[in-house]
Parts: C-alpha cells; structure tokens; sequence
C-alpha cells in the first residue's frame, strides 16, 4: 500500500478521537525501531501497538530549498495551537482543502508560519494532516510549506509547559515523555526537523516571530544556512547552546521565533525598511503576535497572521495573489485591506 494511502486511513481514525472525557484516543505515533516502522495509538485508554510495512513512510526526509519565485497565489495561516476542528472548518471554507480534507488549492503556495504545538487538544491530527496534504500539494503542482515556530523548538527541546494535559496522559500510557512521541526516533519528528525557520516566496519572507535589527546586527542574513544551523541545534541541549552567544542569538527575544518588536516597540519606519533591505524583501509575514484578525502596519511592510485561533473561535487566511492582499475570513468572505 502506498504511504499516501496509508496517511489517509490514519487521518480517518484521528478525525474520531475527540479527547478524553472517559477513555483516551489518541495517536498514531509511528516509531523507527532498528529500521522498522512500530506504530502505537491510544483506544479507550488503550496502547495498540503494530508493525508496519518498511516502507510504509520515508525515513529520511531532505529539507527542501528555502526560496522560490515566480508564484501567483499564496495563502497564508498561523499560530493553530492545537485548534484542528476550527482549521479545518477556515481551510474548508476558504477552498485550501475539500469537505474530504484533500488539497483544493490547485498550484498555489500555502505557508503555516508556526505554532501548530501547544495549547489545543488536537496537536498530533494537524501535523498528520499537513503531512498528508504536503505530498497532494507537490501532486497538484502546489506546495505546502510549514515553518517552525517557538512553540515547535519548545516541545522538540523537552519545555513542555503548554502542552495540553490529554497528551500528558497520553505519554504516560505510552511510557514517554510527551517530546520523546516527536524525537528524532519516529517518522514525525524527523519530519519536523526537516522544516524551515524561514521562507522567501518571490519578495516576502516568511518567519514565526521576526527578522530584527538585533538579530542581523549579528547573524548574516543567509536564508538557507539560518535554517541549517536551526535545524542542527534541534537536539543540541539548552545548556550548551547556552555555553555561547547562540541561544541568545537565535532563541532569544530577539531571534526569528521569539521577536515580537513590529507590534511592540513603536519602531520607526527607517528601521522597518532597514531590516527589508538586509532581508532582500518589501514584505515580512509573521505570526507568534495575536489579533482579532489579520493585520498589516508601516504602510503593508509587515503582516501579522496570528488572527487567535488559539482561542478556538475564530481565525483568517492571509491572501496574497498577483500582488493583491486579502483576508480569507473564517465563513470564507473575502475582504480588501482598508
């Protein structure tokens, strides 16, 4: 059976585990053990353990590049946090994927700038989803592009703060901690760490935070090594990225997954167009900031995506289309920037 197939059938059974007021369901893990494939799922509170096919899924993934040009149509969304029910009624009606939860965004570019871990009770269906919506997008001609937030690097590094209870129970009963389900042992979390901190489509870049004056005041900008050195510190300990100024660097308030300063620091514009011209863009998109609502400031140099669907309630698509921009609101509308 093919791996695309098989993600289908994953995706069905997720779509009826829905918490755990009585019994836990939860799952599937899919575990890489002496290079065969153990996949682990929680029913009634249950551990069901099978052996799968080797080649069920890759495993290795490569990362892909970090640029691409010449693109027509993109959608953009953020900062999910768990919120799977209230995704997928936004992508539905916004025609990014079908009532049966297949791609529908035809050779368009979508970008999920971070935060899918944490907060929400439904973590592990997201990521399955987009795994599978991944391969149908390149299918299509599309592609699907995932970023790593602060929240992804906080689960991948054992800080565990945010994570909703349901998957501390999970882990206990499969006899792991809750970042162990995504370390570097199972097919997701190498999946995971073959994504991007940052993405350039045509003259945006993409990032979950922000792209400071700080940060490229001591980092050059270098898309591609930027997201090599992220993914190489995924499984290095706090404590010796610590030992220098890189966890400052990069993880700090002022690195790309934590920046919050285009909404909180009043900057002025020259700083604004300082940081496009190191950057080689006119536009950031970033998340990681909430609000009611898509938003764009400093004349539409910078969008702030992160519309709180974390809440569960609401949540935009950002529309980017032959120069155009547009939010995607949650019934579907489409409305212009004021």
């Amino acid at each position: 059976m093919k791996a695309k197939n098989i993600v289908l059938k994953l995706l069905v059974a997720l779509i009826g585990f829905t918490g755990f007021s009585q019994a836990l369901n939860d799952g599937p893990y899919v575990f890489i053990e002496n290079n065969k494939l153990v996949q682990k799922s929680i029913v009634d509170g249950k551990v069901i353990t099978k052996k799968l096919k080797r080649t069920a899924f890759p495993k290795t993934f490569v990362p892909e590049a970090s640029s691409f040009s010449g693109v027509e149509k993109m959608a953009v969304l953020s900062d999910i946090h768990g919120q799977y029910d209230l995704a997928i009624e936004i992508l539905i009606n916004n025609s990014i994927i079908d009532q049966d939860l297949n791609w529908s965004f035809g050779d368009g570019h979508f970008v999920i700038v971070g935060d899918i871990f944490d907060r929400g009770p439904k973590v592990n269906e997201m990521l399955w989803l987009i795994y599978k919506l991944e391969q149908q997008a390149k299918d299509k001609g599309g592609h699907l592009h995932f970023l790593l937030g602060n929240h992804e690097y906080m689960v991948l590094k054992k800080d565990l703060r945010y994570v909703h209870e349901r998957y501390l129970e999970a882990g206990k009963l499969l006899g792991l901690d809750y970042d162990e389900l995504y370390d570097n042992n199972t097919v997701l979390g190498r999946w995971l760490r073959s994504k991007p901190t940052i993405l350039r489509i045509n003259n945006h870049v993409f990032v979950h935070g922000g792209i400071s004056q700080e940060f490229l005041s001591k980092i050059s900008f270098d898309i591609e090594v930027i997201n090599a050195t992220m993914r190489a510190s995924i499984d290095i300990s706090k404590t010796e990225l610590k030992s220098t100024d890189f966890y400052t660097n990069y993880y700090g308030k002022t690195g790309p997954i934590w920046y919050r300063g285009y909404f909180t620091d009043d900057l002025e514009h020259d700083a604004i167009d300082d940081v496009l011209s190191k950057t080689n863009s006119e536009h950031i998109v970033v998340g990681h900031c909430s609000f009611d609502e898509i938003i764009r400031v400093y004349n539409g140099k910078i969008f702030g995506v992160d519309s709180s669907i974390k809440k569960g309630e609401y949540g935009e698509v950002l529309f980017i289309e032959n120069g155009t921009y547009s939010r995607g609101l949650k019934d579907g509308t489409r409305k212009d920037f004021e």
